[in-house]
Formats: C-alpha cells, structure tokens, sequence
C-alpha cells in the first residue's frame, strides 16, 4: 500500500492540535518534531485499518445501489406473449 502523505499545512494543523491535547490533557508539553513524529507512527498504524474500512464501507454502499439499480430495471421489463381476447 501506498504511504500516506499528508500535505504540509493540514499536517501542521494536526501538529497543533497533538501539542495542544498533552498540553491540556496530560498537563505535558512536546515539541513539534514529537507530535509530527507521534502522527507519522500513527498514521502507518492506524492508516490501514481505517484505509480498509472506508473500502469495505464503499463496498457496501455500491452493492445497496446495484441492487436497487436491478430491481428498477426489473419493473421496466414488459410482459412478454401475453394472449390476446
């Protein structure tokens, strides 16, 4: 699988948003390099998984409308040699 990149300025928005979570959470202050690091091993371990469940995700969205696309088509069939009175 292809590694994710994420572009620079939302990467330093989540940067921000890691230093500021320690900082009110745990009372801790990292530095930059720390939280781009802690996002970097998150990213190759949680990136996976979640990669995986939006496909499976996908998946099941377009099998609920392929079948409804079939049973559309099924009520647009004419009735064939039907008798005539």
């Amino acid at each position: 699988m292809m590694a994710i990149k994420l572009p620079k300025e939302q990467k330093d928005e989540i940067v921000k948003a890691v230093q500021a979570f320690f900082q009110e959470e745990r009372s801790e202050t990292i530095g930059a390099l720390a939280a781009e690091q802690l996002i970097d091993f998150m990213v190759q371990q949680l990136g996976p998984s979640i990669y995986n469940q939006a496909i499976g995700d996908d998946r099941s969205i377009v099998n609920e409308k392929q079948s409804q696309l079939e049973d559309e088509l099924y009520t647009l069939e004419k009735p064939l040699g039907g008798r005539r009175k």
